[in-house]
């Protein structure tokens, strides 16, 4: 079928204040029933408006059918595949989302006190049990709200730690594969970021390591399996140079979805880690809501947890179960609010008390399975720079899409038109046009080999038509933006002529 039968009118969907009507309303309030106040009296004349503001006025109807019709422009996990490397945008349990929406949760005030919160804190005290069963750690700490504040929070511990022994230190080793936020949230702590290069397997160069660790190393924050979707089989090397020198190694916790009930990090000698709940633990993020970044800790780091912690006492000596446990002189301090991102916390909860640890295990496996499966389809259609068996992700690269003038961002502009996702682009820096795919274990094999016959597609049209993917999408709502001049020239006001 050609490119010209296939596609469609693009969808025009008018503003809601060109919908608007005068006159139209889709509620009305009963008569005022307490005495009228002057707002100029009450507020002063520079606080209110001279002219009433330009609201749209529209019946109920026609406002739920325009957010409607929005929300079918766009492309969510709900709608189809979403093989967005690093993020694990994973299908979302509806479940957990009833769960969320019981009153006694969604009602909870954020400063209720530990007497009238004994069930949030119940829920709150086993969600971190879970996570450090799973992950091999001693304590965990639900307080961060993402996981760079996760990552922030763990290079404060590090600080925190080293500074009791009498020296802070000053660098914090980090691999060229790693997440943006690594060196950010190290520099935030007082750190220096000192990189180290992967070697030709894409893992971390460990005799270059011997050569960099010194006793200024305060850790080296690691990515396990890492972002180029490779596990760190010499992990056991890594540790023991670093604590060879005194220094802590930090496993950044966004691949756990590849080690749930395979691997505990604690087991293999990492001493803290952060988790990303709404990654691997099934909560909506990026637009379909907050995500939550607990910090997990060996015995040695507890007692610089944020405070206050979550504990336990079955006596009930002090009239419940539960409190805030605020005597702790060598905490790091507050990073969030002491309920944290909480509607988050009880969708990982459901998700892991559905799943038991058979079902977790299940999770780490069938998302291994489909990663490599994708990989063994595309590897002869683009390039793979890094061979062998991938873990939950893999990164292609379009470089030989580029020898016909096609780009890794024409590639994902076009999977748009097939109703797919794009996957991550240009990341990890170290590979060329990079294309870092996560098909995470919620997708069918149907959904996987559509994706694969996409790619190919793409692949060949690269060669045989690449204007067609240099101008794509051309059947999605909106073409292709001018991406600098949106950036710079950014417009989103609406202005009442």
């Amino acid at each position: 079928m050609s490119e010209t039968t296939r596609k469609q009118e693009a969808v025009v969907e008018p503003t809601i204040f060109e919908l608007s009507s005068p006159g139209r309303r889709g509620y009305r309030f009963p008569p005022l029933d307490v005495p009228e106040i002057d707002p100029v009296e009450v507020f002063g004349e520079s606080q209110v408006r001279s002219v009433e503001p330009a609201f749209p006025e529209l019946t109920e109807p026609e406002v739920v059918r325009h957010f409607t019709r929005l929300a079918e422009m766009n492309h969510h996990v709900d709608r189809g595949f979403y093989p967005l490397g690093s993020c694990t945008m994973k299908y979302n349990p509806k479940v957990n989302e009833d769960v969320a929406g019981l009153p006694g949760f969604t009602r909870l005030h954020p400063e209720v006190d530990e007497v009238h919160s004994q069930g949030a804190l119940a829920l709150m005290h086993g969600l971190a049990r879970h996570l450090a069963a799973i992950s091999g750690m001693d304590e965990v700490s639900l307080q961060p709200p993402a996981g760079a504040s996760g990552e922030l929070a763990g290079m404060l511990i590090v600080r925190a730690y080293h500074t009791d022994r009498g020296n802070p230190r000053s660098k914090v080793i980090v691999p060229d594969s790693a997440h943006g936020t690594n060196p950010a949230s190290l520099t935030l702590a007082g750190y220096e970021a000192q990189e180290i290069k992967s070697d030709s397997s894409g893992r971390v160069d460990v005799d270059e390591l011997r050569r960099l660790v010194d006793s200024e190393t305060a850790a080296i924050m690691i990515t396990n399996p890492n972002t180029l979707g490779v596990f760190e089989s010499r992990i056991s090397e890594i540790v023991e140079i670093v604590h060879g020198v005194g220094g802590l190694v930090y496993m950044d916790g966004a691949n756990l979805n590849a080690l749930m009930g395979i691997v505990r990090p604690g087991d293999i000698g990492f001493d803290l880690m952060h988790f990303n709940l709404h990654k691997t633990f099934s909560s909506p993020h990026g637009g379909g809501g907050p995500g939550s970044g607990p910090i997990g800790v060996t015995s040695e780091l507890a007692d610089y947890l944020p405070y206050p912690v979550i504990s336990r006492d079955e006596a009930k000596s002090r009239g419940i179960e539960y409190y805030f446990d605020y005597e702790r002189p060598r905490s790091i301090g507050k990073v969030h609010g002491v309920y944290g991102n909480f509607l988050v916390m009880v969708k990982a909860y459901s998700y892991i008390l559905t799943l038991g640890p058979v079902g977790l295990r299940r999770v780490a496996e069938n998302a291994l399975l489909n990663a490599n499966y994708l990989q063994r389809k595309l590897e002869a259609y683009y390039e793979l720079p890094y061979k062998g068996y991938c873990q939950h992700e893999f990164v292609l690269s379009a470089s030989r899409q580029k020898e016909h003038g096609v780009r890794a961002l024409d590639v994902a502009k076009r999977l748009l038109d097939f109703g797919v996702h794009s996957p991550t682009i240009y990341f990890p820096l170290i590979v060329g046009e990079a294309l870092m795919i996560e098909p995470t274990e919620t997708e069918s094999k149907r959904s996987l080999d559509h994706f694969v016959s996409v790619m190919i597609e793409i692949a060949r049209e690269s060669e045989s038509d690449p204007d067609v993917v240099r101008g794509a999408p051309s059947r999605t709502p909106v073409g292709r933006l001018d991406e600098v001049r949106a950036s710079k020239d950014l417009d989103v006001s609406w202005r009442q002529d």
